[in-house]
C-alpha cells in the first residue's frame, strides 16, 4: 500500500472543550438562554399536557416527515457528499414514522398512574401512586451519522412525555439543520420545539444550560465534556457514546449467513454507526473462508465504489483518519485487503472500499480505537473464553452480537460479557425494536430510551403517598408511653 497522506492536507479539529469562550460562544448563550427562558415559561404555564395534546404533538411531527421525505433525503446526501437514499428511508425515516406509531398506540397506558402497595402495618387506609409526569424542557444534542434519526426518535419519546425540547444539530448536518429551522415552525411554535444549527461556539453553551435533561450521541471524549458541564446545573444526562461492538461467530453458525449479516451492518452507512460491527471474531480455521465470502458479497452489492447505494465518508477529516488506520496497520505487518475492484478509496467523493484486516496487533489503531467506518478485521480465536477474555479487558461495548445457534452459548456470551444491547445470530437491528429500551453502559453510555423506557426517561416518575382520613401514626406521636413502646417492640422484632 502507497502512503495515502502524499496528496492529502491534514485538517485540524476544532476546539470543542467546554470552557472555551469566544465571542460566538457570548452571542449562542444569549439565544439559547432566552429560548430556554421562553420554553420554560410555557411549561409553567401547561405543566401536564392532555393525552390529546400529547397525540397531535406526535401526528405533527410524523405528518411534518411525510410531508418532507424526500427533501430530508436530499439534504443528509447533501451533508455526507453522497448518501444513499434508500438508507436514509430505512435507517432514519422509516424508524421515526414507524416509532410514533408505537407511541401513539401505547401512550395512554404510558400515562397511567401505578398503583403501589402500602405499608399496612403503620398506614393503614392510605394509598400509594406512582405519576409519570412532563421534567419541562429536555435539550438534545445530535451527531451527524444519523442526524434526522437522532433527532426525531428523541423527540418522539421527550413529546410522548409532555416535555419542550430544544435541539443542537452537528456542524456536518448544515443542509439538514437548514431544512429544519426553516420548516418545522410551521409544525410547532417555538415554545415548543426550536431546533439550532452549530454555528460555532452553540454546541459549549448548549450543554450548559439548566435543562430539566440533556440527551447527548457522540464520541466518549465529547461525553465527557458535556456531562461536566451538566454537572455544574446538576441536569441529568442521558449519554449515548459508541465503543468497540464485536461480532463473536461461533463455529456451528453457518458462515454465509453471518458473512452477508455482519456485511450488510458494516457497509451501511459506510459503516459510520456507533452500533455497527467493529470487528469480528471467528474460529481460527474459519477465517479464510471468512474472505471467500466477502470477496463474493460485497461486489455483488456494490459493483462499483462510484455505486450510488454507497455512501461517502462524512467528512475530510473522518476520510483522513479512517486511511491512517488501514496504513498503520499494513505498516505493522497487517493484511489488508479492499473487497471492490478498481482503487481502494477515492478523494473526491470521499469514499472508501469495504476492506477487511487481518492479524492487526492488538496495539495498532484499529484495535485500539472505535472505527466507525467500512473496515472491517477479522480476529481469529482458538477457544471462546479467549474473545470474551479480549473483550471483557476493553470498555464494556455498546452492543455485542454473538452468532451461533446453541442456546447455552449463546446464553454463556449473553452472562460473561456485558454490554449495552445485544443482537443475537444479526447485527445492530435491536435498536430498532420500537419495544426494547436503547443504551450504553459503562463507557458506551448511560441511561435509556426509546418507547416506553424513553417515555420513562423523560418523564419524573413521581412517588405520591395519600393518608386515610384518620392516620394511625397519631398512636406512634410524642409524648412516647407504653402503647408506643409494645408497638415498636413489635415492629422491629
Amino acid at each position: 500500500m502507497t502512503r495515502i497522506f502524499d496528496s492529502i492536507e491534514r485538517s485540524r479539529p476544532r476546539d470543542h472543550r467546554p470552557d472555551a469562550m469566544t465571542q460566538d460562544n457570548v452571542t449562542a448563550h444569549g439565544a439559547l438562554e432566552a429560548a430556554l427562558a421562553l420554553q420554560r415559561a410555557a411549561y409553567l404555564a401547561d405543566p401536564v399536557p392532555s393525552l390529546a395534546r400529547r397525540r397531535e404533538d406526535l401526528r405533527t411531527l410524523q405528518r411534518f416527515i411525510r410531508e418532507h421525505k424526500q427533501a430530508l433525503c436530499d439534504a443528509i446526501s447533501a451533508d455526507y457528499g453522497q448518501r444513499s437514499r434508500h438508507e436514509t428511508l430505512l435507517a432514519e425515516i422509516f424508524p421515526a414514522i414507524d416509532g410514533i406509531d408505537h407511541a401513539v398506540k401505547h401512550l395512554r397506558g404510558w400515562m397511567k398512574s401505578q398503583r403501589r402497595a402500602v405499608d399496612l402495618r403503620n398506614f393503614f387506609g392510605a394509598s400509594n401512586r406512582v405519576i409519570p409526569q412532563p421534567l419541562g424542557v429536555v435539550g438534545v444534542i445530535v451527531p451527524w451519522n444519523f442526524p434526522l434519526n437522532l433527532s426525531l426518535v428523541p423527540l418522539t419519546s421527550i413529546f410522548a412525555a409532555g416535555n419542550r425540547a430544544m435541539v443542537k444539530m452537528s456542524e456536518n448536518s448544515r443542509h439538514l439543520a437548514r431544512l429544519l429551522i426553516d420548516k418545522l415552525p410551521a409544525y410547532f411554535p417555538p415554545e415548543k420545539l426550536q431546533v439550532f444549527d452549530e454555528t460555532g461556539g452553540v454546541g459549549i453553551e448548549f450543554s450548559k444550560l439548566p435543562f430539566d435533561h440533556l440527551l447527548f450521541t457522540g464520541s466518549g471524549t465529547t461525553g465527557r465534556a458535556v456531562m461536566a458541564a451538566a454537572a455544574q446545573n446538576l441536569c441529568p444526562v442521558t449519554l449515548e457514546l459508541g465503543g468497540k461492538a464485536p461480532a463473536i461467530v461461533c463455529d456451528d453458525f453457518p458462515l454465509r449467513s453471518a458473512a452477508e449479516r455482519i456485511l450488510f451492518v458494516k457497509c451501511l452507512n459506510a459503516g459510520q454507526i456507533c452500533t455497527t460491527v467493529d470487528h469480528a471474531w471467528l474460529p481460527r480455521q474459519r477465517i479464510d473462508e471468512f474472505v471467500q465470502l466477502a470477496r463474493e458479497i460485497v461486489p455483488a452489492r456494490y459493483p462499483l465504489l462510484s455505486s450510488p447505494d454507497y455512501t461517502s465518508i462524512i467528512d475530510q477529516r473522518s476520510f483522513e483518519r479512517l486511511l491512517a488506520m488501514l496504513e498503520d496497520s499494513h505498516a505493522r505487518g497487517a493484511t489488508v485487503l479492499p473487497l471492490l475492484p478498481g482503487p481502494a478509496f477515492d478523494a473526491a467523493t470521499r469514499k472508501i472500499a469495504p476492506h477487511l484486516v487481518l492479524d492487526a496487533p492488538a496495539d495498532s489503531l484499529l484495535m485500539q480505537r472505535e472505527i466507525f467506518g467500512p473496515i472491517l478485521p477479522l480476529v481469529a480465536y482458538d477457544r471462546l473464553d479467549e474473545a470474551i477474555d479480549r473483550i471483557n479487558a476493553g470498555p464494556r461495548p455498546l452492543a455485542i452480537y454473538p452468532f451461533s445457534h446453541d442456546s447455552a452459548t449463546v446464553q454463556r456470551l449473553l452472562e460473561r460479557v456485558m454490554s449495552g444491547g445485544v443482537s443475537v445470530n444479526d447485527a445492530l437491528f435491536h435498536v430498532g425494536q420500537h419495544d426494547l429500551p436503547f443504551g450504553g453502559v459503562g463507557e458506551s453510555g448511560m441511561g435509556h430510551y426509546h418507547g416506553r423506557e424513553g417515555f420513562e426517561t423523560f418523564s419524573k416518575l413521581r412517588p405520591v403517598f395519600y393518608q386515610a382520613r384518620f392516620s394511625t401514626l397519631k398512636f406512634l406521636m410524642p409524648p412516647y408511653g407504653k402503647f408506643a413502646e409494645r408497638v415498636l417492640a413489635l415492629l422491629t422484632r
